[in-house]
């Protein structure tokens, strides 16, 4: 069953915490398949060529169908798995963390290093902020030239998304409906428009 609803990275950015006196640098970013999630995470290895450890997690699809992590030569457990479980407590999807890691000569122990990992990943998720994508189903309502203009004002008045115009012999406007929406909607549409209008439901997408 498909999530209603999911959180992501708001935009690409690094936070960094000092512990204890090692850097930690986590770069985050959105990631929409797993191969922008890898590339990412090398172009982090590439900018910090010198540090100790590059350590990464990351989380693909609303229901989270793909999920990885890595502790980079941190002791197994300590370092990406943190990582990950702070993504997934936090409902974050299509995302990638990278935490970079600057020893400074004191060691954390295990209990330390999960939750210095862990930690710096949502401190990065509070500083760059997230966004709550929710799942809609598209429609395509379609109407003549001359009721086009009246239904595009009534739709955005009634706080629908319209998410596309195509104009031909008849106008197609697409919006993104909660499914639950989608009863009244079309009574709604039949209602507004004298039953003129024409109703053919897609697929479905995310939108904030």
């Amino acid at each position: 069953m498909k999530a209603d609803q999911y959180v992501t990275v708001a935009r690409t950015g690094v936070h960094e915490s000092e512990i204890n006196r090692s850097r930690f640098l986590c770069a985050l970013a959105p990631a929409a398949t797993e191969q922008e999630a890898q590339d990412f995470v090398a172009r982090v290895r590439k900018e910090h060529p010198t540090a100790t450890h590059n350590c990464y997690a990351y989380v693909i699809g609303a229901d989270a169908a793909v999920q990885k992590a890595s502790d980079d030569g941190e002791p197994g457990g300590t370092a990406g798995v943190p990582m990950l479980q702070m993504l997934l407590r936090r409902d974050v999807r299509y995302a990638v963390a990278v935490v970079t890691r600057y020893y400074g000569g004191v060691k954390l122990g295990a209990g330390g290093l999960i939750r210095a990992y862990g930690g710096v990943v949502g401190e990065a998720l509070d500083a760059l902020g997230t966004v709550t994508r929710r799942r809609y189903r598209l429609a395509t309502v379609t109407v003549d030239h001359q009721r086009a203009g009246k239904v595009q004002n009534d739709l955005r008045a009634t706080g629908r998304t319209v998410v596309d115009l195509r104009y031909g012999a008849v106008v197609e406007i697409e919006v993104a409906l909660p499914e639950a929406d989608l009863p009244a909607f079309e009574a709604w549409l039949a209602d507004s428009t004298a039953g003129t209008a024409g109703l053919t439901l897609g697929g479905e997408t995310y939108a904030s």
